[in-house]
């Protein structure tokens, strides 16, 4: 269990009905913590806890953090109202104004799932966090392969959010979960990023949010563990391939060591890789590496 102070509720940032003094934004009204524990905190269910802080580094680093000092249980989350040093993948920085997005991570321990089945838990996280927004925003999101959440503003394909898996001691794995809800067009840290506010999203209420996007982990996480991992039998490797963005286009996979391989983008094969089809008349599977996508949708 995650420690907390018993007046955390009262904390800055952490009430529903104001926060700290430099709370000037109405587009952007803080987290409540109670109420979110209140909804999504109850027996049986995977959440054990979930607390909020102000302001943080990395939500992924401190939960990790935790875990490895034996202060978080399986189905810690932790969020913070503004992340300055969070991460993508390749290190690669994270950030945004604060309570403009989503900023989160989770602690997740699948015992009894083989270990080499643990590489589709960013691509699990994906499908749940798309399926929670489409239902509570209303907005279509695409899973760019492997980590990425993309929406459409006007006629462009933007990236709106990303997902970070890291080992957490033996059996743990930390999920972090970075999502632009808020973000206006002169935040943008670069015009390739986006948010749902921007995507049209009819409800940028960040608590039904984030209840969402977790109420539907805890639903895939539950079926994935059922069936041992085995994402065909679960219904997952069907869900992330019909949620895709990457799949039916032309793309190039930049490798380690500098390395490229330009193809179709035409399969997720069983073990969560992308399974590219090459001018050569080659099927390459990708396992990791940066995607660019060179035709359109």
């Amino acid at each position: 269990m995650m420690p907390r102070d018993a007046s955390d509720e009262n904390r800055p940032g952490n009430d529903a009905a104001g926060g700290d003094g430099r709370w000037s934004d109405l587009d952007r009204p803080p987290l409540n913590a109670l109420a979110l524990r209140r909804a999504l905190v109850h027996e049986g269910g995977l959440w054990s806890g979930v607390e909020v802080v102000q302001r943080t580094g990395s939500t992924n680093s401190d939960l990790v953090a935790l875990t490895a000092a034996g202060r978080a249980d399986e189905g810690a989350v932790l969020v913070a109202e503004e992340q300055n040093a969070g991460r993508g993948r390749l290190d690669r920085t994270w950030s945004a104004p604060a309570r403009s997005g989503l900023f989160f991570s989770v602690l997740l321990r699948p015992a009894g799932v083989p270990v080499d089945r643990w590489g589709w838990l960013p691509l699990l996280a994906g499908v749940a966090a798309a399926t929670g927004l489409a239902r509570v925003a209303g907005v279509d999101t695409a899973l760019k392969w492997p980590n990425d959440l993309l929406v459409t503003v006007g006629d462009e394909e933007r990236k709106a959010g990303g997902i970070l898996a890291e080992r957490a001691g033996e059996d743990g794995v930390v999920v972090g979960i970075g999502i632009n809800v808020t973000l206006r067009e002169d935040e943008l840290p670069v015009p390739t990023a986006g948010s749902l506010a921007l995507a049209g999203a009819h409800a940028t209420d960040r608590d039904p949010l984030l209840r969402a996007v977790l109420r539907s982990l805890e639903d895939w996480y539950g079926r994935w563990r059922a069936a041992d991992g085995d994402p065909a039998a679960c219904g997952l490797q069907e869900a992330y391939a019909a949620g895709s963005a990457t799949l039916g286009r032309l793309v190039r996979a930049e490798l380690p060591g500098d390395r490229s391989l330009t193809g179709e983008a035409v399969a997720i094969d069983g073990d969560g890789r992308l399974v590219l089809a090459t001018r050569e008349g080659m099927q390459e599977p990708v396992g990791a590496g940066d995607i660019v996508h060179l035709r359109p949708a």
